[in-house]
């Protein structure tokens, strides 16, 4: 956390008060959506969870202005837009590091015996028209542009503050995951999909945890870019559109986060997950 950044409203800086505001805002929409018994596909329905998926992004805003003061606030804002802060070599793992987890997962379900992967929706609609890949690029980073203003962008350095980056990880995987709860009873919505309950429903919310060690990781060693972290987070949705993992792989492939996680925490500090001190200043 950079502590050069000045802190004023003191209570309301408390990252439980951002999670209880977040909540209180995405569960009114959500809930709304739920008690309408509406679908995914319908116009209210969308709307709904739309404005729900913005609880981070609005908190993530609100709390930034309520308790930073000018320089604060723009720093904020340049670590949304700033390319020059993200080092090259993190650019690459950026874009590569999901794709690789996932085609690990898909060999190991080959080797025993699986499928491994075949390809998704988007890929295949763009063999047939390219320009729609552009369209699902927008969509893939749209939630986690939304996302990352408030879980990463405003959220983690306020747990950094108190805690050491492993805690804060796993306060915020936690916290993160439970927050998708709601679009679980939302018809048609992709967690609606899963089941509750199901084998797939545990692990979705056993998956976002580890996942959040590796944004960790990513935000702290690019300079506390909000926008590496969006960028990474539009690939993770991104390469799960190219390409479908068969039950097995995907299981295989939230194994493999856990073992990054865990990489991760043991090579580099677990106070910081950064190699220099400077990364993370």
């Amino acid at each position: 956390m950079n502590e050069n950044l000045k802190t004023t409203r003191p209570a309301l800086a408390s990252p439980w008060v951002y999670f209880v505001a977040t909540y209180i805002w995405s569960g009114i929409f959500g809930g709304l959506a739920i008690l309408m018994s509406l679908s995914m596909e319908t116009a209210a329905g969308l709307i709904l969870v739309l404005l729900a998926a913005l609880g981070p992004m609005v908190m993530g805003i609100a709390f930034t202005y309520l308790t930073r003061d000018n320089e604060g606030r723009r720093d904020y804002w340049k670590r949304v837009i700033s390319f020059k802060r993200i080092p090259a070599k993190w650019y690459l793992i950026i874009f590569i590091f999901v794709p690789i987890l996932n085609g690990l997962a898909a060999l190991l379900d080959v080797i025993t015996g699986g499928t491994g992967a075949t390809w998704g929706e988007t890929a295949l609609n763009a063999l047939t028209n390219p320009a729609s890949i552009i369209l699902s690029i927008l969509f893939a980073t749209l939630f986690p542009f939304i996302e990352e203003l408030g879980w990463r962008g405003y959220l983690l350095d306020r747990l950094q503050e108190r805690y050491s980056a492993l805690v804060s990880s796993l306060i915020l995987g936690i916290l993160w995951s439970l927050w998708h709860l709601p679009t679980f009873f939302i018809r048609d919505s992709y967690q609606a999909s899963l089941g509750i309950g199901t084998p797939a429903f545990w692990w979705f919310f056993a998956g976002i945890v580890p996942l959040t060690f590796v944004f960790t990781w990513i935000y702290n060693n690019t300079n506390r870019s909000t926008l590496a972290v969006i960028l990474f987070h539009a690939m993770v949705n991104f390469t799960g559109e190219l390409f479908t993992l068969s039950e097995r792989a995907d299981t295989y492939s939230i194994l493999l986060w856990f073992v990054a996680a865990l990489g991760i925490t043991v090579i580099w500090s677990a106070k910081t997950i950064t190699q220099r001190k400077e990364a993370y200043s």
